[in-house]
């Protein structure tokens, strides 16, 4: 059973829509701690400002991913959801990420190297695969375009997976065992897009 996690900032009917369209039939939407906890695959879809994932804390639900993935479930993180994998953002400072992943989300410079840099980061951007052995980029090539919308960005570590240049090159996918995340929207990001869900899909 597939978890998508409510947390009343998740683009939830696109995602749920898209994942339908690939053959998933068994999913819920909750907010139900449980029921996280004992699902075999968890999305956590992301839109917006990172204080939103204090709902998450309220509910008990971080804890309960953390109950779920030690149980070998395998967890997708999309936008916000996958800036949350981290130890936290300089959008809601003193707001603790999941912090799987060590280092923290930071918002775009206004500018590089002398010129302006537009944020938010919204429209199509190609992805560079820096890891061969992801099992969410599979059969994705590099170059490959995805959706972006957000202003933050999260830090390029050891367990990104692949990066999009926008001033400097920042994480658009992350992946360490089996908890993933990716910055774009792969519900909006066409062939790329259902890819990475597909794969996803068949872990």
């Amino acid at each position: 059973m597939i978890a998508i996690i409510d947390y009343k900032a998740g683009n939830l009917t696109s995602v749920v829509k898209t994942l339908n369209y690939l053959g998933a039939r068994e999913m819920v939407v909750t907010q139900d701690p449980a029921v996280v906890a004992g699902a075999a695959k968890v999305v956590l879809p992301g839109v917006g400002h990172f204080q939103a994932t204090s709902l998450l804390l309220e509910l008990g639900l971080t804890d309960a991913v953390r109950e779920s993935v030690a149980k070998g479930a395998w967890f997708l993180g999309i936008c916000v959801g996958l800036q949350w994998l981290f130890e936290g953002s300089t959008e809601a400072p003193g707001m603790a990420g999941l912090g799987h992943f060590k280092g923290a989300c930071e918002r775009f410079p206004s500018l590089f190297d002398g010129a302006e840099l537009k944020s938010p980061h919204v429209g199509w951007n190609s992805l560079e695969r820096i890891r061969m052995d992801s099992r969410l980029m599979r059969g994705v090539e590099s170059g490959g375009y995805v959706y972006y919308t957000h202003s933050w960005r999260a830090p390029v570590i050891h367990a990104t997976a692949a990066v999009t240049e926008y001033g400097e090159a920042f994480t658009g996918a992350v992946e360490k065992d089996n908890v993933m995340g990716v910055q774009f929207h792969p519900e909006k990001s066409s062939v790329v897009g259902l890819q990475v869900l597909k794969n996803f899909l068949e872990l």
